[in-house]
């Protein structure tokens, strides 16, 4: 391929054509008013721990992982059941917290974040791939439309796009997102994941830029709900090097699912506030710590609450027991285990519409 498609770009007035800075306009206010909206929740780890196996689970979903939300959250209970698929869309909810935490504390977007989210993903730690990477071929004729670049170009690639993440130039932070995308899927660094670590990289540069305070953005569902159009700009960028139409679309994306994530946060914030007064009413117990845990984990069970709370066994039992009765929590049975259900956060979380493209 041409390599100086992966560091030559045309300038930012070329790059931002009135169309795309029309599409910039929504997807900042959209952004913005997430941002917002966060901030209204007493505790940003709700968000974290609740929404990143959202976006797990619709990015494995692109590679064809399938997996249900149901699933996942027995896995967070017992990670001992026998359940691969759980378990590596799980690693990829790990892989986003662990980069959004190194971002956050950092302020910046390394290759030494990358490569650690990307192990996180896979489990292990194999790096950069020093093979050939995946060809592309036409399914008819068998050409070969898209070679990635060959393994000794990897790491100086890499090292270009870390600048790019970091270059304070002209162009929009959110251009910047699109391209910083799309040249990752191009490089094709490692030997597996790139797809999911690349969907990763997009909300971590969100949190580098400031655009977000937590990973609540989830590209990874309207890449899903339009895969062909997303493989296809994907390709056609790569060939004619013309980018307003790949802008255009990734603009676009963010605009809508930051609109939806709004709503979505907004439910759980309203749903917060009931199950406040609801608990607060029926119980003495009551705690923000108690709370905390209800909506950290959708499906909790008595070791969570012991270790959140500093109780006891017996008192965390008796808790979660006491929340079960007065209908607050839905209790059920995993093995010889029991575990308790948020069943309204629940009902939400795997009833969410279809995003209005």
């Amino acid at each position: 391929m041409n390599i100086s498609s992966l560091t030559l770009l045309p300038a930012a007035r070329e790059l931002e054509t009135n169309s795309v800075l029309r599409e910039l306009v929504r997807a900042h206010r959209a952004l913005a008013e997430l941002k917002g909206v966060a901030l209204t929740l007493p505790n940003e780890g709700l968000l974290i721990s609740t929404l990143t196996l959202q976006e797990a689970q619709s990015s494995s979903e692109i590679e064809n992982i399938i997996t249900t939300q149901d699933k996942l959250y027995k896995y967070r209970i017992q990670a001992a059941i026998e359940d691969p698929v759980s378990k590596e869309v799980a690693r990829y909810a790990q892989g986003l917290t662990v980069g959004f935490h190194q971002v956050r504390e950092s302020g910046l977007l390394t290759l030494k974040t990358v490569k650690q989210v990307q192990a996180k993903l896979e489990g292990n730690d194999a790096g950069f791939r020093k093979l050939p990477g995946t060809v592309l071929e036409n399914e008819q004729t068998g050409e070969v439309v898209f070679e990635p670049p060959s393994p000794e170009l990897v790491p100086s690639l890499m090292a270009d796009l870390e600048k790019f993440a970091h270059d304070c130039g002209d162009l929009d932070a959110l251009v910047r997102m699109a391209i910083l995308h799309h040249r990752f899927e191009t490089i094709h660094p490692f030997y597996d994941g790139n797809g999911r670590t690349g969907r990763i990289l997009n909300i971590l540069y969100l949190v580098k830029e400031g655009l977000l305070d937590t990973p609540i953005l989830y590209m990874s569902r309207y890449i899903s709900q339009t895969k062909s159009e997303y493989y296809r700009l994907l390709q056609e960028t790569r060939g004619t090097q013309e980018w307003e139409p790949w802008l255009l679309y990734m603009l676009r994306g963010v605009a809508v699912t930051a609109q939806h994530a709004t709503q979505l946060v907004t439910s759980i914030r309203d749903l917060v506030q009931a199950t406040k007064l609801e608990v607060r009413e029926k119980h003495k117990f009551y705690s923000h710590e108690l709370i905390n845990n209800i909506f950290g984990h959708p499906y909790t069970k008595v070791a969570f609450l012991k270790e959140d709370l500093g109780v006891s066994r017996a008192t965390a039992t008796r808790y979660l027991d006491a929340l079960a009765e007065s209908g607050v929590l839905i209790k059920n049975r995993l093995g010889r285990e029991s575990y308790y259900v948020n069943h309204a956060l629940v009902h939400l979380l795997f009833n969410l519409p279809e995003l209005k493209l």
